[in-house]
């Protein structure tokens, strides 16, 4: 008997696939499009009184998540990723490690509420002062609120049962993409702690907090690269593109997660260090600071 995990089933897929397959979902991209107005139209009125707080960075920052979602939807990311595990994967580093911390980089909040037309905020702001969705966003984006949701989430849906039950139906795929980049908005907010609101806590809890995340990107990582068998059956079932083998593309996905993945939560672990230690050592206080030396000048031997 054959195993189709090793001897693939080739499709029709060319390169060129991989660049000009795209399928766009008219409803999510009118909705990242209106997004992207509402944002740019408040960004506008409040640079006006705050430009230190809006450079247009920021602008950049929003419009390139959009940009990111609107390719993790639309794009081969997804046109291809049931054929594609590697390409599935990156679909969802997309969701999970791209956009998200490019809009809250964005502050999004004030902008968006700005941007958004008198009579809904109008309508909006019974809700948005109330103590209970007030003590429900702190509560979302606490720390270990963010990283369980998140690591629950990625965990979860990378079991292979669950994996499969979603890639069997479109609206549960959704809801898995969905998932990932809400729960990663949760994750990647203490992190940036976007304008105008800041969590008391002190900065170095960000650095477990992101090197427990690796550690767990880590595990599902490697278990994909050596468990030696598919985990995924769907990717057997069908003509391997490429010739690529199911099992040769469960492990070119798994590298791709541990390497993508590790760099974008080391990254940012290395900088907050950096950033604390330099801001360390401009707080302190002259009196604690190691003297310093002052080279004597040379002694010039006299010749007699």
């Amino acid at each position: 008997m054959i195993d189709t995990a090793t001897v693939p089933m080739v499709d029709s897929t060319t390169v060129a696939d991989l660049f000009t397959r795209w399928d766009i979902p008219w409803l999510v991209t009118s909705a990242l499009a209106l997004s992207a107005t509402i944002y740019v139209r408040g960004w506008m009125r409040i640079r006006c009184t705050r430009p230190a707080q809006f450079p247009v960075w920021r602008l950049a920052t929003f419009l390139g998540g959009m940009v990111a979602l609107f390719a993790a939807v639309a794009s081969p990311l997804d046109t291809l990723s049931e054929s594609l595990l590697f390409m599935h994967m990156a679909q969802h580093f997309v969701l999970m490690s791209i956009a998200p911390p490019l809009i809250i980089l964005a502050a999004p909040v004030v902008p968006m509420l700005r941007g958004l037309p008198r009579w809904i905020v109008r309508l909006l702001r019974p809700v948005m002062v109330a103590r209970v969705f007030r003590a429900a966003g702190r509560s979302l984006t606490r720390p270990r609120a963010a990283w369980l949701a998140m690591n629950a989430a990625y965990i979860g849906w990378h079991i292979p049962r669950a994996y499969e039950f979603a890639l069997a139906s479109e609206n549960w795929h959704n809801f898995e993409h969905a998932c990932f980049f809400f729960t990663n908005l949760m994750f990647w907010w203490p992190i940036i702690q976007p304008w105008p609101r800041r969590l008391p806590q002190s900065r170095w809890f960000v650095i477990p907090y992101l090197l427990l995340a690796d550690l767990v990107n880590t595990g599902v990582s490697a278990f994909l690269c050596f468990s030696g068998r598919l985990l995924y059956p769907s990717y057997g079932e069908i003509p391997r593109p490429f010739g690529l083998s199911a099992l040769n593309d469960q492990i070119a996905a798994g590298a791709f997660m541990w390497v993508c993945g590790s760099t974008v939560f080391l990254l940012p672990a290395v900088g907050v260090i950096m950033h604390i230690l330099s801001s360390s050592a401009r707080s302190m206080p002259e009196f604690d600071r190691p003297p310093m030396r002052v080279a004597e000048p040379a002694r010039v031997s006299r010749i007699n």
